[in-house]
């Protein structure tokens, strides 16, 4: 005998009886039935700026660390001073470059 399994939604009234959304495909005879509440989607009037601040609430209030504001602008510094760094970096290449090809070879 093969184990067979099907999934079906439903609804559990309140004096415990089920109503399924379709007819089970299996065959007669005893079954296993395992009940899982299903959160039902909600219709929010949340917009996204309030879903945003509501979300970071959240996170804020679980533990989440976030960057202050001066944080954040000195990151925004750090990524703009890059191109500088590479700047210097290939500066400095050039001169090593220049450096070694002016050396006299014995």
């Amino acid at each position: 005998m093969t184990n067979q399994a099907t999934m079906i939604r439903g609804t559990l009234n309140p004096d415990g009886t089920l109503e399924l959304e379709a007819r089970p495909d299996l065959p007669a005879g005893p079954v296993e039935v395992i009940i899982r509440a299903v959160r039902q989607p909600s219709l929010s009037t949340e917009s996204w700026w309030e879903f945003l601040q509501r979300s970071r609430a959240e996170l804020q209030a679980a533990g989440s660390p976030f960057m202050t504001e001066q944080e954040v602008q000195e990151h925004i510094e750090d990524l703009r001073s890059g191109d500088e760094r590479l700047d210097a970096l290939y500066r400095q290449i050039e001169d090593e470059r220049q450096a070694v090809d002016h050396v006299d070879l014995p």
